[in-house]
């Protein structure tokens, strides 16, 4: 059974397993952010950071647009996160931007718990 951006996803949570590796839990979420664009750039992986993303309603982009944390491989919205849990609102957010964009796929990632927690959502 393959994944959807299989390859790409899987580079991803390895430069975001080094940076919860190196971290652990207990900083900012600007921290993390920081680190994984780091680990981005020395891994090779396309991105961009704060990346503003269309919203589309009736196939129309809307004047207001989204900024993802990073979009990954010009495909992946990656929303990053340093909570004690991940809750509903969280996924929910990256579903409708996911929704809104047309893309079909986002990472949530939480840096914020004893291991990192990785949500794979797809539109």
């Amino acid at each position: 059974m393959s994944y959807l951006f299989e390859e790409q996803t899987y580079q991803i949570i390895g430069a975001a397993q080094e940076v919860h590796r190196e971290l652990g839990p207990g900083f900012l979420e600007i921290v993390y952010k920081d680190a994984l664009e780091i680990e981005f750039q020395q891994r090779d992986i396309p991105y961009i950071r704060e990346a503003p993303i269309p919203i589309y309603y009736k196939g129309i982009p809307l004047i207001r647009t989204f900024k993802a944390d990073f979009l990954g491989f010009n495909q992946i919205i990656i929303e990053a996160k340093a909570v004690q849990l991940l809750n509903n609102n969280f996924q929910a957010q990256v579903i409708n931007y996911l929704k809104g964009s047309h893309l079909r796929l986002g990472l949530l990632l939480n840096f914020g718990e004893p291991s990192l927690k990785i949500k794979r959502l797809i539109n």
